[in-house]
């Protein structure tokens, strides 16, 4: 069935989601290697995987439309990451994908700063060249009306990553299987996420954004896929637990409030 913008937004409003979202789900110490601020959004980034796990930011909606600078900055090496564990530039060439933004270039085009800010590579993937030109684009014209009509909405862009994923580049940057774009505002009672795989050979003629759509308990399960082994020890199993009350079976099979008893 295809919707509209208009119709997306009603069905954000009028759905009820299980998984309470919250951007330090995502970006924290225990998520991520290194939390980058680039004062207009957060960047959780792996040092391992080259790239990013998440990126979380505000839209505004009286901002995603002022100004719109035309002349775009060019892509440039995050110097806040150690030069061991970041990309550059040329770990794109010939790779066969996309330098695609997860915080979006267009929705923040109303200031030469904040448009500069999205085209540190920390912010960027390897996206596919169909997903990044004809259907993610959809979803950030997408959150850019969602912002317009509440005034404002919380995005967190969550990549997911295969368990080997590809490499690019001689950097060895990791290639995503896909990502999900989850919109909320608290106030308006909206919710709404989106799933897009990282796939060259898609067909673009019939996408529709519906079509997109997830339960975004789903994007709560890629937190559930922990277990006592992803920690070091008790004390950060406790607080990660803690942070995401009211914590999941894995690390607290009793339910007594106290996860992974066995590293303590």
């Amino acid at each position: 069935m295809k919707l509209t913008l208009k119709s997306m937004l009603l069905l954000g409003v009028l759905s009820i989601s299980v998984f309470a979202i919250n951007s330090n789900q995502f970006i924290n110490s225990i998520e991520c290697n290194q939390t980058i601020d680039k004062e207009f959004f957060q960047i959780c980034y792996d040092y391992d995987l080259k790239a990013a796990k998440a990126v979380s930011y505000i839209l505004f909606g009286d901002l995603v439309n002022e100004n719109n600078i035309d002349k775009r900055p060019s892509f440039k090496v995050e110097r806040a990451i150690d030069r061991r564990y970041r990309a550059s530039t040329s770990d794109y060439k010939s790779s066969g994908y996309d330098r695609g933004h997860l915080a979006c270039d267009a929705s923040f085009d109303w200031s030469k700063e904040s448009l500069n800010a999205t085209y540190s590579l920390a912010n960027i993937i390897p996206q596919a060249r169909k997903v990044n030109r004809y259907t993610w684009s959809k979803a950030e014209r997408y959150a850019r009306y969602v912002a317009v009509s509440l005034g404002e909405v919380n995005i967190i862009n969550v990549v997911k990553y295969p368990d080997t994923p590809k490499r690019v580049g001689k950097h060895g940057i990791a290639v995503p299987e896909g990502y999900y774009k989850v919109l909320y505002n608290k106030e308006q009672n909206f919710t709404r996420c989106l799933y897009y795989e990282n796939d060259n050979n898609i067909t673009t003629s019939e996408d529709n954004l519906g079509d997109h759509v997830v339960d975004c308990n789903i994007v709560g399960d890629l937190l559930q896929k922990r277990t006592c082994s992803s920690f070091d020890t008790w004390e950060e199993a406790q607080e990660w637990f803690e942070d995401h009350n009211p914590g999941w079976k894995r690390l607290d099979g009793n339910k007594d409030g106290i996860a992974c008893q066995g590293l303590r």
